[in-house]
């Protein structure tokens, strides 16, 4: 689906939302949200700001708002798409280097927040070691924390994704057989060996922008999920766009192919 955002004054907005928490109520909640903020380059061009860096920014500062909103609903774990394996060959090293910095920010900032419990997506190589260390040092600090798991997808790419999963299923395969190998494999095998092993799929893929495609993003995962498309910029997403699209997707009927 794809909707613009909610038009109108502070009081219609208001109004509209508690509309939308009514309808909530009666809806079923998504336990796993996963989230494609993009537009945050181009949010900096039409606001006139000297670099990218300050779309960046601003985008993070949405994601700490999207966690509570998610948080405040009862979802049990949100994916943040933040940082891709093309993104690490493909951005201008400068550009590259602020928004590892700002991603750093952000894992911190959430780690420190109470109910977080924060888990790193993705690969480790090609990051920048203070990058690789904050990660590491959020995950730490929230490892005993109750609340949203918060996943942070830095580094990630979903086809790099099965192919690592495959290969620990084949290290960890011993002496048997190719034949016997493939007699294992099984979908609930490749998934236990996945980032989000243990983890729900996301019911709910938003992105934002207005963009429709998924960047190679949870691809396995994403299955069985409902997806939602958003005109706003990520800067620019407001509560109210993110209760239009839980509603939507409580309202859709999840068939799995019957």
């Amino acid at each position: 689906m794809r909707l613009r955002s909610a038009p109108g004054s502070p009081l219609v907005y208001r109004y509209y939302e508690r509309r939308l928490r009514r309808d909530l109520e009666r809806a079923p909640v998504p336990r796993h949200i996963a989230m494609i903020i993009d537009g945050n380059r181009r949010w900096a061009r039409e606001q006139k700001l000297a670099t990218a860096g300050h779309g960046h920014r601003a985008g993070a500062a949405k994601l700490r708002e999207f966690v509570d909103w998610c948080a405040s609903i009862g979802v049990e774990v949100v994916t943040l798409y933040l940082l891709s394996r093309d993104n690490l060959s493909g951005r201008a090293t400068e550009e590259l280097g602020e928004l590892c910095e700002i991603i750093a920010e952000l894992a911190d900032d959430l780690s420190r927040q109470p109910g977080r419990r924060i888990r790193h997506v993705g690969d480790t190589k090609g990051l920048p070691e203070p990058l690789v260390g904050a990660l590491q040092a959020a995950v730490d600090r929230t490892a005993r924390q109750d609340g949203i798991h918060v996943n942070l997808a830095v580094g990630y790419g979903g086809r790099h994704e099965l192919v690592e999963a495959v290969r620990r299923i084949v290290a960890s395969a011993g002496d048997v057989s190719h034949e016997e190998l493939a007699e294992r494999l099984t979908p609930e095998l490749i998934a236990e060996h996945l980032s989000t092993a243990g983890q729900p799929d996301p019911d709910l893929v938003i992105r934002t922008s207005g963009e429709q495609r998924l960047s190679d993003f949870m691809l396995w995962q994403s299955a069985h999920s409902e997806f939602y498309f958003v005109e706003a910029l990520g800067p620019d997403l407001r509560e109210v766009d993110f209760l239009r699209a839980v509603r939507a997707y409580g309202l859709r009927e999840r068939r799995y192919g019957k």
